[in-house]
């Protein structure tokens, strides 16, 4: 039979390697995100103002 300690050292490990990679999924939602919002910016841009402000928004934004 394992010990108590052992079977707890299995669980904290296997919890620290859970973590990491909801951390790694959280990070790489952010990307994501940043870029969804630059999206819809720019959507709103072309709804609001016309599609003439919203291209010179994007080469701004682009730094063309």
């Amino acid at each position: 039979m394992e010990s108590m300690e052992t079977k707890l050292s299995v669980h904290d490990a296997i919890c620290a390697q859970r973590y990491e990679r909801i951390n790694e999924s959280l990070d790489s939602g952010k990307k994501r995100m940043k870029t969804i919002e630059i999206l819809l910016y720019i959507t709103i841009a072309a709804v609001l103002l016309g599609p003439g402000v919203a291209a010179e928004f994007v080469k701004k934004l682009l730094g063309f």
